[in-house]
């Protein structure tokens, strides 16, 4: 039985792990393969709590395309790995948004092992309460996978200054021939965004709510049932 991690690993570092003991041995994670030139696509809420573990196999000229909602559970995990190989698209939207005394982490590693892949990864958190929001984001791309194009894009939304949130987007490259970037940007909401909606008549809860939404569409992929949720899981929290 492989032993409970620590806070030692760096993909556990912010993990709830009196929780993870609970559900400790973990089931066997999901295993995908998309073949040579297919396509993959799916929509996952996380709204009850625990470890979703993906392995993604993406063959030659394949894609798949992932949204993730993660707002459920005192703690909820998802993890994603994703071996992308010749001209294989890998996309990820993922939003998570933590209240109360919540743990949400999404953990990521893509590995691009042949040429001519790309990869983009959008991930916007939303943290109130004392709730701890987390995003581990590694990518890595193989010494001969020249070619490559790979983005991350993270952003977090602060909504209580006992909230936290972390985020680590990585990059790992071997190639030469890249176009590889990634940006984190960690804030508050816009005071002059409210001051405005507030002069046109707009109550502060339902401009609050506004903004939210706003922050959150680019990460739930045009998923309806994603977004409906999203919307509920704001309307909740105070």
């Amino acid at each position: 039985m492989t032993a409970l991690p620590t806070h030692r690993a760096e993909d556990w570092r912010y993990s709830d792990l009196d929780a993870l003991g609970a559900l400790w041995p973990l089931p066997e994670p999901e295993n995908i393969i998309v073949p040579a030139g297919a396509h993959f696509d799916r929509s996952i809420v996380q709204d009850g709590g625990g470890v979703t573990q993906i392995h993604l196999s993406l063959g030659t000229g394949a894609a798949a395309h992932l949204r993730i909602l993660n707002i459920g559970g005192g703690y909820g995990r998802v993890e994603v790995h994703a071996t992308l190989h010749s001209g294989a698209d890998f996309q990820l939207d993922c939003a998570q948004i933590g209240d109360g005394t919540q743990n949400l982490e999404c953990v990521t590693h893509v590995t691009h092992a042949e040429p001519d892949a790309t990869s983009r990864q959008t991930i916007r958190n939303v943290a109130g309460g004392a709730a701890s929001v987390t995003y581990l984001g590694q990518v890595s791309v193989a010494r001969d996978a020249q070619r490559t194009n790979s983005a991350q894009n993270v952003r977090a939304m602060l909504l209580s200054r006992h909230a936290s949130v972390n985020a680590k987007p990585e990059l790992e490259i071997f190639a030469d021939d890249v176009q590889c970037a990634h940006g984190c940007a960690i804030g508050e909401l816009d005071g002059a965004a409210l001051f405005y909606l507030a002069a046109r008549g707009i109550d502060p809860a339902t401009a609050r709510q506004m903004l939210l939404e706003a922050f959150l569409t680019e990460a739930l992929g045009g998923d309806a049932a994603l977004s409906t949720a999203a919307i509920a899981k704001l309307g909740q929290m105070a």
